[in-house]
C-alpha cells in the first residue's frame, strides 16, 4: 500500500515539474513603423519596448509593451503630431498580448493572433506570421503586423490636405532570452 502511495506521489511531483512554468524576457526590440503619403516614406522607431512572456500548461503567453513616445521618425515636430493624432497623452502605451503553443517556441515560422492596444482602441490581427530563429539560448522574432490606421479610429493625418494611407505596417525585430 505504502509502495503505491509513493508511485502516486512520484508522478504527482514529476507532472507538477513538467508543467512548471518558465519565463521569457524581451531583452532587445526594435519596432518600426510606416506611414507612406504621396510626398513622403516615414518610418519611426522605438527600441523601448519591454516584455514578458510566461509559459505553463504548454501554452505561452506574451505582453509586450511600449511608450508611444519614444517612436523616432527624425522629426521632431512629426512625433509631436503623431502623438497629438494617437492620442498619446491620453494613452501613452501601445501593448501587444499573443498566447502560443510552447511547442512553437523554436526556430522556423509560427503564425501569431495577436491583440493591440493603441490610441483607446483594440484591434485582432490572427494568424501573424513570424520568423523565429535561435541565438544560443535566445530566439530572435522578426515580423510585420499589418496594422491600419483605421483599425484605431484614427483621423488619418494629411499633407497639404492629401492624408496618409491607411496601411501603417509595424515591423517587429526582438530578442527574447530564457529566464534562467
Amino acid at each position: 500500500m505504502h509502495r503505491k502511495i509513493l508511485i502516486v506521489l512520484a508522478v504527482l511531483a514529476f507532472s507538477l515539474a513538467a508543467a512548471a512554468q518558465s519565463q521569457w524576457t524581451l531583452q532587445q526590440s526594435t519596432l518600426t513603423y510606416i506611414v507612406t503619403h504621396p510626398l513622403h516614406h516615414i518610418e519611426g522607431v522605438s527600441h523601448a519596448a519591454r516584455g514578458k512572456g510566461i509559459c505553463q500548461a504548454n501554452e505561452c503567453e506574451f505582453l509586450i509593451a511600449a511608450p508611444v513616445k519614444s517612436f523616432d521618425s527624425g522629426d521632431s515636430n512629426r512625433d509631436l503630431h503623431m502623438i497629438q493624432a494617437v492620442r498619446g497623452a491620453e494613452y501613452p502605451m501601445v501593448t501587444v498580448r499573443t498566447r502560443i503553443p510552447q511547442s512553437e517556441l523554436k526556430p522556423g515560422t509560427i503564425h501569431a493572433d495577436l491583440q493591440v492596444q493603441f490610441a483607446g482602441q483594440t484591434a485582432d490581427y490572427k494568424q501573424v506570421p513570424f520568423q523565429v530563429t535561435a541565438e544560443g539560448k535566445n530566439l530572435r522574432l522578426t515580423g510585420t503586423i499589418p496594422a491600419k490606421v483605421s483599425d484605431f479610429k484614427i483621423t488619418p493625418p494629411s499633407l497639404l490636405t492629401i492624408p496618409i494611407k491607411n496601411d501603417i505596417p509595424v515591423r517587429v525585430d526582438m530578442m527574447w532570452s530564457p529566464a534562467e
